[in-house]
């Protein structure tokens, strides 16, 4: 017999609702999984301090960080943030001091599922590029988090929105970028996220017009952003968009009264008429205007103030209000939903940075003014190449920033020191930003991932793409495997090999007969290449240092079978100039050799850079600075810098800020090179005391 369905027993599918729902969204016994950040609150590590823009005193003898601690207009309120990390990550760990603090979140997500990051960069000072693939950790982010298609993707944006919302204050915004592959989806998203009545705008950004058809559909010239409120009270400033041409035109009529060019707008009412608008208005002649069909654009009284002021019109069919140029009207129109005035950026423009998902300032230019005020907080947490923290400082407001790739974070830090340089010559207030990371979360989440937390088969996988053999009933632990007459060691999946590592294991390899160790690590201490050089000596036994490239972590390759690429660690040497002037040290330091490490250099392209990289070690140097001060445990303080531009691939080998000790200690400097992968390798050295002995530091 068929159930009577009715209020009292009403049919399973009645009581279901509309909504989005995707694989990891619920658990195996149906209840909603919570946003899982237990344990996530790491405590970022500050590892670089950028305080000032570089020194511009011709000749004054002064580094860059005394002499603007005394001229510029640094604002010291708050110190703006760029993190390397997870983004889920950062969130989680900026709640404790974030939550409910930021007043604008602008985000620019990857939009394809899949997605090939690979981008291209310039090499030396000519216009040759080489490719640039994604960083493990970009991969395992936007690549292998997809591996269920959308369905992993909606999990991992649904996740951080959640975060977002966290940080966001009670009348902060959020703006999502996005395009036709996924905004319907994350419309949706943020909808149960942030609740469908905190949706206040979807705007089309028309970025390009192609002007032709591709493949039998309409050219897809345009972009969508979704705008949210995180309350009732959010902000929206006005903004303007230019006026056309033909516009301005109709500015043609002038009265020499000294008001200028002006235009004129009809006051009859286009919309409903209501009671206060609906009269016929008797102007100071003692003239009678009829009311209009609908009535007049304002009330009475605002209609006699602008004839008191002559700017109506008392002749002809109907009122007239003059409108000048040089009012508010000459800011433009106010934007609508669709902004068609902005284009993309192509060409010679002078933003464009090389960075394949670059958008223009301008673009974010209008977004910050909306929402957010001077003085304010605005985040990005796909920041990429760095426009809304750019365009964030220009503005006046804080900015925190974040991405997984250290090639974003090192673009943006590029960026960001420019923006700080065009202010001070402009006389213009900035702020001072540090640089951050979570740690080593490449290795960590392989291990949890794929290798259920197993630090041996770590090391079994790393020892199997080197083609060596594993070692068993080793006399020493130190000892992992062997490779002809070669001993291998693996360093542990979490650490940083350091000198103190580094001499048992020479030790251990002399005990076991062999002349040859091979120490494979994703970190190293810095100087531990020199200082290897004197364990070589002691022992007889030549020490390799071979970081451990990404590719042994993807999923495609097979250990024992696919050739991945190792190479030795960086090497990075450096000069001290040192002269003396009325009794006081003033010093610079000179590049005297680099060999990149080529870790990120695609297979194809590495025999031919391999050569390169020999001869000409410093075309692949991007960046480089000096801490003259540099205290051990400390951030890496940026006393001065020098770079390569797109349009200025020039780059000096010697720094010329004359950085002056005036007391008589030994000083330690450390020089930071970042290749042009946005891979950096330090080096330190000391600054004798002033009798040119060691001295108490």
């Amino acid at each position: 017999m068929a159930a009577e369905w009715s209020h009292e027993n009403p049919h399973p599918l009645s009581r279901m609702k509309t909504e989005l729902v995707w694989e990891g969204k619920y658990d195996e016994y149906g209840n909603r999984r919570e946003v899982g950040i237990a344990g996530a609150d790491l405590p970022l590590q500050r590892v670089e301090s950028i305080d000032e823009p570089r020194q511009a005193a011709e000749g004054g003898g002064q580094d860059a960080f005394d002499f603007y601690k005394r001229k510029s207009k640094r604002e010291d309120d708050f110190r703006n943030m760029l993190v390397w990390g997870d983004n889920k990550l950062v969130m989680a760990s900026l709640l404790k001091d974030f939550t409910g603090k930021i007043d604008l979140i602008y985000i620019d997500p990857p939009f394809d599922v899949g997605a090939d990051f690979t981008m291209d960069v310039s090499v030396g000072e000519g216009v040759e590029t080489l490719s640039k693939e994604q960083s493990i950790l970009e991969m395992v982010a936007y690549r292998d988090t997809w591996g269920l298609g959308t369905d992993s993707y909606l999990h991992m944006m649904y996740e951080r929105l959640v975060l977002m919302r966290e940080l966001l204050s009670g009348a902060g915004s959020i703006w999502v970028h996005c395009d036709y592959r996924v905004n319907s989806y994350l419309r949706m998203v943020l909808s149960e996220v942030f609740g469908p009545e905190m949706y206040v705008n979807e705007v089309t950004w028309l970025r390009s017009a192609s002007g032709k058809t591709i493949s039998k559909n309409f050219p897809r010239d345009t972009d969508t952003l979704y705008w949210y409120a995180n309350g009732p009270h959010y902000r929206l400033n006005p903004v303007f968009m230019p006026l056309s041409p033909k516009t301005i035109a109709m500015y043609d009529k002038d009265d020499h009264d000294g008001r200028g060019l002006y235009r004129l707008f009809p006051m009859q009412k286009t919309g409903s008429p209501g009671p206060e608008t609906t009269y016929d208005y008797v102007d100071n002649t003692g003239k009678t205007w009829k009311c209009p069909t609908k009535g007049w654009r304002m009330k009475r009284e605002k209609l006699k103030a602008l004839e008191n002021d002559n700017r109506l019109v008392l002749t002809g069919g109907t009122l007239q209000e003059k409108a000048y140029w040089n009012e508010r009207e000459n800011e433009g129109k106010r934007a609508n939903n669709l902004w068609n005035d902005i284009p993309n950026l192509q060409g010679s423009n002078s933003e464009i940075l090389g960075y394949t998902t670059q958008k223009p300032e301008a673009l974010l230019e209008r977004i910050i003014t909306a929402c957010s005020t001077e003085g304010e907080l605005v985040a990005d947490f796909f920041c990429g190449s760095g426009t809304t923290g750019a365009v964030a400082e220009k503005l006046g407001r804080r900015w925190i920033m974040a991405d997984l790739g250290r090639f974003a974070i090192h673009t943006s830090r590029k960026r960001m020191i420019g923006v700080q340089r065009e202010l001070y010559d402009e006389g213009k207030p900035y702020r001072a930003f540090d640089v951050y990371n979570l740690g080593r979360y490449e290795r960590q989440w392989w291990q949890k991932e794929r290798l259920k937390g197993a630090d041996e088969e770590h090391r079994k996988i790393v020892l199997a793409f080197y083609r060596a053999e594993p070692l068993t009933g080793a006399s020493s632990p130190l000892l992992h495997g062997r490779k002809g007459p070669v001993l291998v060691y693996v360093d542990g999946i979490d650490s940083i090999l350091t000198l103190t590592e580094l001499k048992p294991i020479v030790e251990a390899t002399a005990a076991a007969g062999a002349k040859e160790v091979h120490c494979l690590a994703w970190e190293f201490e810095m100087e531990l290449k020199r200082n290897a050089e004197a364990l070589e000596h002691e022992h007889g036994v030549r020490v390799r240092l071979i970081r451990i490239p990404r590719e042994v972590m993807e999923k495609n390759r097979r250990p024992g079978v696919d050739t991945v690429p190792f190479f030795e660690m960086a090497t990075l040497e450096v000069e001290p100039i040192i002269r003396k002037d009325g009794g006081e040290r003033v010093v610079d330091v000179e590049l005297t050799h680099f060999l990149p490490s080529l870790s990120e250099v695609p297979s194809k392209e590495l025999e031919a850079l391999k050569e390169r990289a020999v001869k000409s070690g410093f075309d692949f140097i991007d960046f480089w600075a000096v801490d003259f001060d540099h205290q051990d445990g400390q951030p890496f303080k940026h006393h001065w810098q020098d770079y390569r531009l797109r349009k200025d691939r020039s780059l000096k080998l010697q720094s010329d800020c004359g950085h002056r000790y005036t007391d008589t200690k030994t000083h330690t400097i450390c020089v930071k090179v970042i290749d042009v992968f946005g891979c950096d390798t330090s080096v330190l050295l000391e600054v004798p005391g002033a009798n040119g002995k060691r001295g108490a530091r």
